[in-house]
């Protein structure tokens, strides 16, 4: 079977054999760009500087030399521009503050304070406040609030909707190429078209815009979910018909080379509870996500992706009501997320994206041995019956030991039965 007949056999929760693997097929399933660097390294490819192609979380691209070593099942298609408002062109070289050298886009745009901070700019306008921090020593950067004084009487939605506008020709000619480089690769394809999110918090401050307008901090976001919910209705229920807009004219240039569409990545779980009730969700989210849902299958064959970290064991009966067909990152050391419980119960009737390793312990400060039996437990459990692309929860950080990245994939490849 080929790399995509796997990820489909399994988004159809059937087994194939194989237990497919994703990493780098999204801004949530990807690897940081100094882990990267490092397997290019360790499996001897050719030395050449990692292109940074998500520049908020510095992940590294993965390219077809790299997947074809790993073993990697899923290519990726990423939103016409990234997070700080710029497209991924006219690459140049960038010193990470380890000092390894990368490839960055021409309008990835940085300077340096006295303290050793490093600021990035929206849509590499350095004319305008910096929208993005990097802190001294980090790895990777965190959004500015650019929040203006908020006016009760004066609170406007379609401030908060300005990054929600009709798809360019460009970006609809962007996704047709991007359809076939991807197609081309045999691997299954997952899509992300944006403008589909409602509230995530990466989005919200808009680091893409040079002067965000409505509400951007996340604090006061929050709390309008709560005391502003006619305010955030008018915001979803507008952007859920620009969005299927948007998709009613991506649909025909990408077709059936799209496997799966990434939808959004608001987080609802903590590591012991949820951001809001079980209520809260289905009056507040549930509409607008059934909408997309709802038009999706019935005018594509794409799967839907949902990301959510934490504890959101209570809300993934509604996430299935609501359509999606798959859930990531599967954040099993949360409360009430335990891997066995979660396939019997839900495992027939929604994907899980990821679970494979923890990211927050084992993988960073395990040991190779321990990384390994992790893997190869939770492919057992995962993989029965289908239902399941092997990745880790969420992102590979920078500072995880590259030993132990390489016991992982090895444990992998073990599993499949593979040299």
């Amino acid at each position: 079977m080929t790399s995509r007949e796997i990820i489909r056999a399994s988004l159809g929760h059937r087994e194939s054999g194989r237990v497919p693997v994703d990493f780098g097929s999204t801004s949530v399933t990807g690897m940081h760009v100094a882990i990267v660097a490092a397997l290019r390294e360790h499996y001897g490819l050719e030395k050449r500087p990692v292109k940074v192609h998500e520049p908020y979380q510095m992940l590294g691209l993965l390219e077809d030399d790299l997947q074809k070593v790993v073993g990697i099942d899923a290519e990726g298609i990423s939103p016409y521009e990234t997070l700080f408002g710029f497209r991924n062109d006219d690459w140049k070289q960038w010193e990470l503050p380890n000092g390894l050298e990368v490839l960055v886009p021409g309008d990835f745009r940085t300077v340096q304070d006295a303290d050793g901070n490093m600021f990035i700019f929206p849509a590499g306008d350095t004319s305008v406040p910096a929208s993005g921090r990097m802190p001294r020593n980090g790895y990777f950067f965190d959004s500015i609030i650019r929040q203006d004084p908020i006016d009760e009487d004066r609170l406007n939605v379609e401030d908060n909707l300005e990054e929600f506008g009709p798809v360019s020709d460009q970006a609809v000619e962007y996704f047709r190429l991007e359809a076939g480089r991807a197609g081309a690769t045999g691997r299954g394809v997952i899509a992300n078209f944006g403008g589909t999110a409602f509230g995530d918090i990466a989005l919200v401050p808009a680091p893409f815009l040079r002067h965000p307008r409505g509400i951007r901090d996340i604090e006061e976001w929050y709390l309008s979910t709560l005391t502003r919910q006619d305010y955030i209705h008018q915001i979803f229920d507008r952007q859920s018909r620009i969005a299927i807009e948007n998709l009613e004219k991506i649909r025909p240039v990408t077709g059936d080379a799209v496997d799966a569409v990434f939808l959004c990545g608001t987080d609802f779980g903590t590591q012991t509870s949820r951001f809001c009730s079980v209520d809260t969700f289905r009056s507040l989210y549930m509409p607008y996500y059934k909408r997309l849902n709802d038009w999706i299958h019935a005018n594509t064959s794409w799967k839907t992706f949902k990301h959510s970290c934490g504890a959101v064991e209570p809300l993934i009966e509604s996430l299935i009501e609501a359509g999606f067909d798959i859930l990531n990152p599967v954040q099993c050391s949360a409360a009430g997320m335990d891997p066995a419980f979660l396939k019997s119960k839900y495992g027939e009737r929604i994907v899980f994206w990821g679970g494979g390793v923890d990211t927050q312990k084992t993988l960073p400060f395990g040991k190779p041995a321990e990384v390994r039996e992790e893997v190869l437990r939770r492919c057992e459990i995962f993989s029965r019956g289908g239902g399941f692309v092997f990745n880790t929860i969420h992102n590979v950080q920078g500072n995880t030991p590259v030993t132990n990245v390489i016991a992982m994939i090895e444990a992998l490849k073990e599993f499949n039965g593979q040299p």
